[in-house]
């Protein structure tokens, strides 16, 4: 029997965030009750249907293009490569992908398409709930780094929360700036610099740096009384991570930007301690520092990892 592979996306019209594609293949029996196009399940549907497609799937593939990659080509570009990468993610090579919409055009794999697919292919129906959570959770966590947008509510779709949000704070660094809304709002580093807003916005790419880099964002400017905040905690691979972040808007330095004053690592360590006696961290943890520098959009950075807080 031939091995077809479903093929779905989501977030090709948000102003926001990434697009994300999956494909799926399914076993010849399975037991999904309830699978049907994501549009039409509930959130805690939907939740529960990822986890059971995790478990029943012959193999899932994901492909993630950020707003910046998307910025860079188009949204329908953009979908074809997540489409792809998914694709190439299978463990199992198909026979055949059935894509929900249009076929694929310069895809080794063969493929068709299938209008409104995921209302009517089971296959296509499960890719959609996998791309679906896959993106509601990413904008969930983007959400801790960029609260004043609520995108944990709208996901990045531009409702009228969003718009009067976006008009009001301008974009921040996961819109789509390609999009007509948000590229009538982006804020000019001048702009951030009149706002007092340099060290937050160093704050947030710095974040989105991490997450580009399967880092999961815990949380965001943590405060540690007496001793301060932490700009950025993060988890990878089952360790917890103190970021120190530093933004320049003005010169682009060299070396200087690597000496953290000692004074400054007095504090970082003790907030750091004082957190994981609050918290109860008992988990491997590590201090990075990561140097933004916003002389020009997009940023650079220079990350600085595993530094010693022996002072």
């Amino acid at each position: 029997m031939a091995i077809i592979a479903g093929v779905d996306e989501a977030g090709r019209g948000p102003l926001a965030g990434p697009v994300v594609a999956a494909a799926v293949i399914l076993p010849n029996s399975y037991n999904l009750e309830g699978l049907d196009d994501s549009k039409k399940v509930s959130p805690k549907k939907r939740s529960k249907l990822f986890i059971d497609i995790y478990q029943q799937a012959i193999a899932i593939g994901l492909g993630i293009i950020s707003a910046a990659q998307i910025d860079k080509t188009n949204i329908l570009d953009s979908t074809q490569q997540a489409m792809k990468m998914a694709l190439g993610q299978l463990k199992q090579t198909p026979d055949q992908a059935l894509i929900d919409g249009y076929a694929l055009p310069s895809q080794i794999i063969p493929n068709k398409g299938v209008i409104k697919g995921d209302q009517t292919v089971d296959v296509i129906k499960a890719a959609s709930i996998i791309a679906k959570v896959t993106r509601d959770n990413m904008m969930e966590h983007y959400d801790i780094i960029f609260p004043v947008y609520g995108f944990k509510k709208h996901k990045g779709y531009g409702t009228r929360e969003h718009m009067e949000k976006l008009l009001l704070n301008k974009a921040c660094a996961i819109h789509r700036k390609t999009f007509k809304p948000v590229a009538a709002a982006m804020p000019t580093l001048s702009w951030l610099q009149k706002q007092d807003r340099i060290e937050q916005w160093g704050e947030q790419v710095a974040a989105v740096y991490l997450m580009e880099r399967s880092y999961e964002i815990l949380s965001m400017n943590a405060t540690c009384d007496p001793y301060g905040e932490i700009d950025i905690i993060a988890e990878k691979n089952g360790k917890t991570i103190f970021v120190e972040v530093k933004t320049y808007d003005k010169k682009y330095l060299s070396t200087s930007e690597q000496n953290f004053d000692q004074n400054k690592l007095k504090k970082l360590k003790e907030a750091i301690d004082k957190y994981d006696v609050d918290m109860k961290v008992k988990k491997d943890i590590s201090v990075d520092f990561i140097c933004v520098y916003l002389q020009a959009l997009p940023p650079k950075f220079k990350h600085f990892k595993c530094i010693s807080l022996d002072v």
